[in-house]
């Protein structure tokens, strides 16, 4: 008996294993469409921001949070995008993603009326679903760090959506080894959802047209 139990264990560590890099290999195949250079980014109507918190927990800026800001900014002024779709979770009245990227965006220099908010990005499966069949739009930028560009890419690709990406400033692989470490995980759970557990977002609801 505890032979056949170590076999399973065993077996089951090489699985978890295979899962692992099976899905980090066919989600960083899509870093093709990901640009690094204004020049090379095709202009689009919307850039979709994907939220993150401003703050980590020492108090100071994240560094994710104020690299998003500043491509946004880039592509806006270049003319790359017309409009900003912010799409962060507001899960409660105290956490509240897509305002706060506002109120930083504007004080940059973009238009509030340029800038619409996705209230319910609750995960980034969330955020580029919604930007399709709630925000109307099929053709858009995501902005964010590379390794999250590729996974929502991998996202909207297998939801037939035509999406590109710019990439903002990663950071430090000291700064940024937490994320990187939970992201191998979230690539796992993104190809489950996809192709095993078809998980839909949490909220989708009335149509809203930006312009």
């Amino acid at each position: 008996m505890i032979k056949k139990l170590f076999k399973a264990l065993i077996l089951g560590v090489i699985a978890c294993v295979l899962l692992l890099l099976f899905s980090d290999f066919i989600i960083a195949k899509q870093s093709k469409n990901c640009s690094s250079t204004i020049s090379e980014v095709i202009p689009s109507k919307v850039g979709v921001v994907l939220g993150t918190s401003k703050y980590v927990h020492s108090g100071n800026i994240n560094q994710y949070y104020q690299n998003r800001l500043n491509a946004t900014l880039e592509l806006y002024t270049a003319g790359k995008i017309k409009y900003v779709l912010v799409s962060g979770d507001n899960s409660t009245k105290e956490y509240d993603e897509p305002s706060t990227f506002k109120q930083d965006l504007v004080k940059m220099g973009i238009p509030e009326n340029k800038i619409f908010l996705d209230y319910a990005g609750f995960r980034t499966l969330d955020s580029v679903v919604r930007a399709k069949f709630v925000f109307q739009e099929d053709n858009f930028i995501i902005i964010s760090q590379p390794f999250h560009n590729e996974r929502a890419l991998f996202i909207a690709k297998h939801k037939n959506i035509n999406a590109r990406a710019y990439n903002a400033q990663d950071v430090g692989k000291r700064y940024g080894f937490k994320t990187q470490f939970r992201e191998k995980f979230a690539r796992v759970k993104t190809v489950l959802d996809l192709f095993l557990l078809r998980t839909k977002p949490k909220f989708l609801g009335a149509t809203i047209s930006i312009k």
